[in-house]
């Protein structure tokens, strides 16, 4: 069958930057993933203006960043009470973090274990863990266990150098896994 002829697998991917970085990720990814057909939306539109977003699609990719002494990102924090209502059920979800592990080291990416633990007990299942391998932090909520955040980890203060090769190596993991799981065909 010609590639060129099938359709793109619809992908849905929430975002909230209050700095923008958060928001370079999220068109990094999208430029990276041109086998997908990603619908992107700034978590600060989606209560007014599409409350039924994640109704839409069965893969989504979530971004956030965490402010301070864990904090989630402002729009997502804003947003967190309806979050918590959604219904995650046959939904698969990939979640990418940025932190500050060194000077935040007591809560280096908690808002991606945040949103995870919503998702997980509201039905949805997690792709796209990652190693805590070339991180130096004290604790994160995003521990999925000892050795694996339930998302992708990105320090843009203090490894930008390295986000490019993460942000390659995760895309290929979520290829690969949703493969596995049949929900999408990739090129």
């Amino acid at each position: 069958m010609d590639i060129e002829g099938l359709q793109k697998q619809k992908v849905g991917m929430v975002f909230g930057s209050d700095t923008g970085a958060t928001e370079e990720i999220a068109l990094s990814i999208i430029q990276k993933c041109t086998f997908w057909d990603i619908e992107v939306k700034d978590v600060q539109m989606l209560s007014k203006h599409d409350p039924f977003f994640f109704e839409r699609f069965d893969v989504i990719i979530l971004g956030l960043s965490t402010w301070y002494d864990g904090d989630l990102q402002s729009d997502w924090e804003d947003y967190y009470e309806e979050f918590m209502t959604i219904d995650f059920t046959g939904k698969t979800v990939a979640i990418f973090g940025l932190g500050d592990q060194f000077g935040y080291d007591d809560y280096f990416i908690d808002g991606v274990g945040m949103l995870a633990k919503v998702i997980l007990q509201n039905g949805g299942e997690l792709i796209g863990s990652w190693s805590v391998e070339c991180y130096d932090f004290t604790e994160s909520k995003a521990l999925l266990d000892e050795e694996t955040f339930y998302g992708l980890a990105l320090d843009e203060d203090n490894q930008p150098a390295l986000t490019n090769e993460r942000l390659d190596q995760w895309i290929a993991q979520l290829q690969s896994e949703l493969k596995k799981i049949g929900h999408l065909a990739t090129a």
